[in-house]
């Protein structure tokens, strides 16, 4: 059991995975910070709180803090942005193989189905 948890854990796909993961996360990090350095000052400069994390409005004794969504939003857009930049890049820089393979499996049974196709013809005449 042991030596199949290795076999898996070690895996290219596992492997993989945890480094995407581990990039990912550094990578939402470096976001977070570029959008609460530099995005919500730049845009605190236009509101009355001076932060865009800090805009709230309150009915009775809630607090709504729509500020810290709008943030969450900043981030998303951006790392979805780069993802699309990043996956756009690679497949520019790996173009999809063309499945020669397959089309060459297609023509060889279109071939054999129209041999039992003037087969059966045959017989029938």
């Amino acid at each position: 059991m042991i030596k199949e948890f290795k076999e898996f854990i070690l895996r290219g796909n596992v492997l993989d995975l945890a480094i995407g993961v581990i990039i990912g996360t550094a990578f939402t990090g470096l976001v977070t910070s570029l959008v609460n350095n530099i995005f919500n000052p730049f845009i605190g400069m236009f509101t009355r709180s001076g932060a865009l994390a800090h805009l709230q409005f309150s009915i009775g004794k809630t607090k709504f803090t729509y500020g810290a969504f709008l943030n969450d939003i900043i981030n998303f857009i951006i790392v979805a942005f780069v993802l699309f930049l990043i996956i756009k890049t690679i497949n520019k820089l790996f173009p999809a193989k063309p499945k020669e393979i397959e089309i060459e499996k297609m023509n060889e049974e279109l071939e054999t189905l129209r041999e039992i196709r003037d087969l059966l013809k045959a017989n029938e005449k």
